[in-house]
């Protein structure tokens, strides 16, 4: 049943940035200070406790090794709230969402990312909404107390996105985040509307199982006109390379050019994953449709159907930590296993 409580966990970003007078420059600030200061909470219909990193991250810094701090920072208090409600810098929000995703198997309980473009002390902010929105859908549940949305999720400008669908669209502008391939879980205006019919549902006969570990011996390959041979092969013949994912044209095309082909055949005979994902915004890859597309699939290259970079990514790495074995690895990358893609896109 709900705890009416929801853990608050500021790893760093510019929602909790302060001005330096003497330099103009932002630095990191008290978070609880800082929360102690905002009337605003005072009027939230739950209770909000807070976890402040020892040294806030700028998200730049972010890593596996801190995925896997939040993850133990999470499962330590899982049993005491209804949610949590990650603030954390936009730059890799949407990898820091899509890796949690997979580190937190069978979640039961909204985890929540947020931040802001401007900081929360400042006049203009968006961060206050951002933040006291959050905290509410973390806290949200049905009449039977499952909770609204048991999936980890950013929520940024009006709109709550599914952690693993989501990208940064915009460095300056409130709307930073978008997820081109699926719609939102809720639209925040006057009243928080759910789309019920969107959100995942977990087996809440089982417990939610933690992962911590990533494997980043991986690399993201960008297709561009011109692409010389001898690049391609220094890349895909590092010796501790175990994951590829590829960037190709529209709806996964490459250049029909002998030598990649050959080199990407080569790759995945060694036991190399390489994932195919559109360069496209939107939009998923279909490798039969154009004979570009069915070359690469000929030379062992997967589909990595409408996943954005981002989670293409989180759950390679995810993967890889998990087995060494290339064609069980394959296979899980083209099934869903939190909602990340849609086959019959």
């Amino acid at each position: 049943m709900p705890t009416g409580r929801v853990l608050l966990i500021y790893t760093g970003g510019t929602i909790g940035m302060g001005r330096n007078p003497d330099t103009d420059a932002l630095e990191p600030l008290d978070f609880n200070h800082l929360i102690q200061q905002m009337p605003e909470f005072g009027g939230i219909p739950v209770g909000v406790d807070a976890y402040q990193f020892p040294e806030p991250i700028d998200s730049s810094d972010m890593n596996p090794q801190l995925w896997a701090r939040i993850v133990e920072i999470i499962v330590g208090h899982y049993d005491r709230y209804d949610g949590f409600v990650i603030l954390h810098g936009t730059d890799t929000m949407a990898f820091t969402a899509s890796a949690l995703s997979f580190m937190l198997e069978n979640l039961t309980k909204p985890v929540i990312l947020t931040g802001s473009q401007l900081p929360i002390n400042q006049l203009r902010t968006d961060g206050k909404e951002n933040l006291i929105t959050s905290i509410e859908i973390a806290a949200a549940h049905h009449a039977d107390g499952t909770p609204r949305v048991p999936e980890v999720c950013i929520y940024f400008s009006g709109k709550l996105l599914r952690g693993n669908r989501a990208t940064k669209i915009n460095s300056e502008g409130f709307n930073a985040f978008d997820s081109f391939n699926l719609p939102p879980l809720a639209d925040v205006g006057v009243n928080i509307i759910y789309h019920d019919d969107l959100i995942l549902r977990p087996d809440y006969e089982r417990p939610m199982t933690p992962h911590f570990a990533m494997n980043t011996d991986v690399v993201v390959f960008t297709l561009f006109p011109g692409i010389q041979e001898e690049t391609v092969r220094y890349l895909l013949t590092s010796p501790d390379l175990r994951g590829v994912v590829m960037r190709t044209y529209g709806s996964g095309n490459a250049p029909q050019l002998p030598w990649l082909m050959e080199v990407l055949a080569a790759a995945t005979a060694r036991g190399i994953v390489i994932i195919n994902i559109t360069q496209c915004a939107a939009g998923p890859v279909q490798m039969a449709r154009y004979s570009g597309g069915f070359l690469l699939k000929n030379a062992g290259v997967i589909s990595g159907y409408d996943s954005t970079v981002e989670c293409a990514i989180a759950k390679l790495m995810h993967l890889l930590a998990h087995s060494n074995d290339a064609e069980f690895i394959r296979q899980q990358m083209c099934r869903p296993l939190c909602g990340e893609i849609t086959l019959n896109a």
